[in-house]
């Protein structure tokens, strides 16, 4: 069973692989670590990870990036129209209001959905670590930011489904780094003593992220994160690429904005300049050739030039430290270490900026690019029933504060509550008690919009259904299970109904209740109770030490050892169908579809795969033997049967060219068959005439070991006399053949030429020589037959052993004296 955790980041994705001698982070078919994530879209098939990337300038639009943050948005979302220019394919609006990437494929123009291109880039992922792992692999833990909200997480779900995967859980960044740090660490504190507090920031291409985590042995806990979903290199990507915009403006009169591919060409180089300015203070050059209307263009640029430039992101830096570290409600010298991971970090005035927030040195201990995936490794280990990992719990929080307001159609006002506060641990359920007389609905959204980094707060609609009063025409108690799941999405996942019946001698129970941690009664029906079901320990003592005094206060439910005197009831627990509307999630006809889809699409990249490597096989044996025609070969083919090979090899690079640029396969193994039937002859002739005097002399030292066996027997050798006359003729007989057939080979090699097909060929030899074998080893390794002395000398000492023969035992019954016997051969014993 295999046990993979996936890393799809903005701009690389990093795939890290479980195996019995730990994690490790597995390399694609370019021999690299990293893939980008970049999907190409084409006439025929699709290009991904770096195939596509090769191909962003080329066919730039049809080629896919940066499309992460467009998981769940809609086409009018602020952040997707601001991006809508800077990309150089076209975004589109779906029916669902979704943003749709319009491209070109199979010679058609196709809308994907984001989910669609996501899954194009897991499925790559998915053969990635297929081929590392020779297994097929289903299970798998994928990252996700720690600020996406409910509709992002849903749609990366339904992306791993339509690439075939299983996602065991949707792991936060930072999470997943927290854990690739403590899982290994011997020396955390015990879980009574107080915890390890560590920082852990990761700035990513786009996107900047904190978390706070509490360590002690056997378990992390997530006390608070904070983000900044727009701040990363790729800002000062931009910063760079305008500066040179405007100077290329002014210097060699170049419009660059007005020309896509050459806007590409200078992103990519303004990245690579950012990256040299991280080692280097000097000045830098920039160079491209041909850049636009066949003009070079240079520049250049230092470190502190740029870190003036970026001064406005720099400024950024602090506030997700600062709010981390406030809703923690830790101090600085309460932080053990800070930990930094992301390409982003390693621009020396953001690392500065951070040291001196928290007035201590940074660590760096945990591989920047390649800590989330492990930590993702890591985690679906941990959740994989084939691995034995060391316990290790993970507490994660809500990042956003969730609230619920219910209403009746019959009743008139709103409800709501605050049901998962921000940073509230996850995974974790609450149990809500309703009174009501009639089906209600709930909605669920995020309490504060302004700390959304998404437009839209809303989560989904609930209707929980077949509410009917009691029989007494009073209100019914519905119990609804509300959660925030593994993956971090909000759901409401049960309602049951409370119905009383009459009986007596039993207390109030609901066995559908297991836990309930907080309990007081609604006076009104628009009011509700909160049960909590969570894995937090710490989480559930507090909740235990208020439910006491709620229950004491409330009389609702009190211990019937205290000696109250309500009358007993019988309860009858009944689920209730619950709707779910308004979810942003694929429906699931769509998401079969999209499955159904990419499947198409991967048999057609099959299809064009084998088509191209036909095509390159006929194209590499041209090469391959009109190189050798002039060198290794030119003895072995006449020079009327070369020019009239290499005549053909010529026509078929220039059909491969022409009409043969996109012929089915077979065409293509035709082709091959065809020139292999006068290249292959010539091969063999070569590599007959290479071999043939090896297998030759490997059969005349056979027949030389053999003829010495038998001239050692006619010469009365004691060491084979024990063999008959018989084998000795047979074996003598199958020698002389042999060498008989060999001498006619030869001879009759040596009178053919080199162009000439052989007479015999070194697989014939082989065989003759294995023919050889099993006629005379099974004579010549016969072994002698054991002599008979020592058989008798064996028998003698199998006697001492095992008791006397029949004859020495009448002897020794003859010498018997009473009570003293004498073995044969030994002195009588004297006994007084």
């Amino acid at each position: 069973m295999s046990v993979v955790g996936i890393d799809v980041g903005f701009q690389n994705c990093y795939i890290a692989v479980a195996r019995s001698g730990g994690i490790e982070t597995i390399a694609n078919d370019y021999s690299d670590r990293c893939t980008p994530a970049c999907v190409s879209l084409a006439s025929k098939n699709r290009l991904i990870g770096n195939a596509a990337k090769s191909q962003m300038i080329t066919n730039f639009k049809n080629t896919v990036h940066g499309f992460k943050k467009f998981h769940g948005r809609a086409f009018d979302d602020m952040f997707v129209q601001a991006e809508k220019p800077k990309l150089p394919y076209s975004l589109q609006k779906l029916a669902n209001g979704n943003t749709g990437i319009k491209v070109r494929y199979l010679d058609e123009d196709k809308v994907f959905t984001v989910e669609q291109i996501t899954g194009m880039l897991l499925t790559k992922l998915r053969e990635t670590s297929e081929s590392a792992l020779k297994k097929p692999v289903v299970d798998c833990v994928i990252s996700v930011p720690s600020f996406f909200t409910d509709a992002e997480r849903r749609s990366v779900l339904d992306a791993s489904q339509i690439a075939g995967l299983n996602c065991l859980r949707l792991l936060n960044d930072t999470t997943a780094v927290a854990l690739a740090y403590g899982i290994y660490k011997q020396d955390l504190p015990n879980p009574e003593e107080r915890p390890r507090n560590v920082v852990f920031v990761d700035m990513g291409h786009s996107s900047f992220q904190v978390s706070v985590t509490a360590f002690n042995k056997g378990k992390l806990k997530v006390l608070a994160t904070a983000f900044d979903p727009y701040l990363g290199g790729r800002c000062c990507d931009e910063v760079l690429v305008d500066y040179f915009c405007e100077e290329f403006k002014g210097k060699y009169k170049l419009n660059v904005r007005d020309n896509p591919r050459a806007l590409l060409r200078l992103h990519q180089e303004c990245e690579k300049l950012k990256k040299l300015m991280s080692a280097n203070c000097s000045d830098l050059p920039l160079n491209i050739e041909c850049f636009m209307n066949d003009i070079d263009v240079a520049s250049r640029m230092n470190r502190g030039h740029f870190e003036d430039m970026c001064a406005q992101y720099l400024m950024r830096v602090e506030m997700p430290l600062k709010a981390a570290l406030e809703q923690s409600k830790l101090s600085r010298d309460d932080i053990y270490a800070v930990e930094l991971v992301g390409g982003a970090t390693r621009i020396p005035a953001f690392k500065e900026r951070i040291g001196k927030f928290f007035c201590k040195d940074i660590s760096t201990t945990l591989n920047a690019d390649e800590a989330v995936a492990r930590g993702c490794a890591l985690q679906c280990a941990i959740l994989s029933p084939a691995f034995k990992v060391r316990e290790f719990s993970i507490t994660d929080v809500v990042p956003f504060p969730i609230t619920l307001r219910w209403k009746s159609p019959k009743e008139d006002g709103l409800g709501d509550c605050e049901v998962f506060s921000k940073n509230h641990a996850a995974p974790f359920s609450k149990v809500i008690t309703f009174h009501k007389k009639e089906p209600f609905d709930l909605e669920a959204f995020y309490s504060s919009p302004a700390e959304l980094p998404y437009p839209d707060h809303r989560i989904g609609c609930f209707s929980v259904q077949n509410v009917v009063p009691q029989p007494d025409g009073d209100s019914s108690k519905v119990k609804v299970k509300v959660r925030v799941n593994i993956h971090g999405i909000f759901s409401v996942s049960s309602a049951s109904l409370i119905e009383k019946q009459k009986g007596e001698g039993e207390d109030m129970q609901i066995d559908s209740e297991p836990m309930v941690q907080n309990e007081g009664r609604a006076e009104d029906q628009t009011k509700m109770q909160v049960d909590q079901e969570g894995q937090s320990q710490g989480d559930q003592q507090n909740d235990e030490n208020s439910s006491s005094s709620k229950e004491g206060s409330s009389g609702e439910k009190q211990d019937p050892a205290a000696g109250g005197s309500k009358p007993k009831a019988k309860v009858k627990s009944v689920d209730l169908p619950i709707a779910a509307n308004n979810i942003r999630q694929l429906d699931s006809d769509v998401l079969n579809n999209f499955v159904e889809y990419e499947s198409q699409m991967i048999v057609q990249d099959k299809m064009v795969k084998e088509q191209n490597d036909a095509k390159n096989a006929v194209e590499e044996y041209v090469y391959d033997l009109r190189g050798k025609l002039c060198g290794v070969y030119e003895k072995y083919i006449t020079e009327e049967d070369s020019n009239r090979l290499t005549l053909m090899l010529e026509d078929t690079e220039n059909w491969l060219y022409e009409d043969g640029e996109d012929q089915p396969k077979q065409v293509y193994e035709e082709k091959l068959e065809a020139l292999k039937r006068l290249g292959e002859p010539i091969q063999d002739r070569h590599r007959e005439q290479e071999d043939r005097p090896r297998a030759f002399e490997e059969l005349g030292k056979k027949l030389q070991l053999y003829m010495k066996f038998v001239d050692s027997y006619k010469q009365k050798d004691e060491r084979y006399q024990h063999l008959s006359a018989e084998e000795m003729s047979s074996l003598e007989k199958c020698v002389s053949e042999s060498m008989g057939w060999m001498n006619s080979k030869m001879n009759s090699q040596s009178k053919l030429t080199i162009t000439q097909d052989p007479v015999v060929k070194v697989a014939d030899i082989i065989a003759k020589i294995q023919e050889l074998d099993e006629v005379c080893n099974p004579v010549v390794n016969r072994p002698k037959p054991c002599v008979e002395e020592a058989s008798e000398v064996n028998d003698q000492h199998s006697g001492a052993h095992n008791g006397p023969t029949a004859k020495e035992g009448a002897e020794w019954k003859a010498d018997a004296k009473g009570s003293q016997q004498t073995k044969p051969g030994t002195k009588e014993m004297e006994v007084d």
